[in-house]
């Protein structure tokens, strides 16, 4: 698989079990990506270089391990084979992503787009984050994704809500999302 093409859905933590099983933290919400006999790239980033592995079998611990996945990697039979591939990330080619509904988005597409309030540049975006549940484990699905900027006014990153009815124009092409943020919204972050 070339390194170029393929994007994260998985980052393996540490073994899980006594048979070569790892615990992986989620990068999706499509299990169906992690069908058994299903052909996975590992590697330590998408850039860097990957080895294919084989998925045997998974399944979703509950407990203190809930919203997390167990992976079962064909070549993988002992603890000592799974210490192996902890901090490894668990890749698939980015042509294998399903084409989004319109007015959504994947979040690889954001980062790095430019945030305008009308046309006023705000900062670059960096990160989107999800609202979860008091143990973050579990997210909620009716709160809305937060926009991670990151500006010249001030020093540590600004949340923005991802909503529509700010929302004016997102342009991936020319990594651009134009908003109307109400007033005081964004001025609350950089004047505390």
């Amino acid at each position: 698989m070339p390194t170029e093409d393929l994007i994260a859905i998985a980052h393996i933590l540490r073994p899980q079990g006594r048979k070569g099983e790892v615990l992986a933290d989620l990068l999706t919400d499509r299990m169906d990506e992690f069908r058994p006999g299903r052909s996975l790239a590992l590697a330590t980033s998408p850039s860097a270089p990957a080895k294919e592995h084989t998925l045997e079998d998974h399944w979703l611990p509950v407990g203190k391990n809930a919203g997390r996945i167990v992976l079962k990697l064909a070549g993988s039979n002992s603890i000592s084979e799974a210490e192996t591939l902890a901090g490894l990330d668990v890749l698939i080619p980015v042509s294998n992503l399903p084409k989004l509904e319109e007015d959504t988005f994947y979040i690889r597409d954001l980062v790095g787009c430019t945030l305008w309030n009308g046309s006023d540049p705000v900062g670059t975006i960096i990160d989107v984050q999800f609202a979860t549940s008091a143990d973050g484990r579990v997210r909620l699905e009716d709160a809305a994704p937060l926009l991670e900027v990151e500006t010249s006014a001030i020093e540590d990153p600004t949340l923005i809500p991802f909503v529509k009815i700010y929302l004016d124009n997102v342009d991936i092409a020319n990594r651009r999302v134009v908003m109307h943020l109400p007033e005081g919204l964004f001025e609350a972050s950089v004047n505390p």
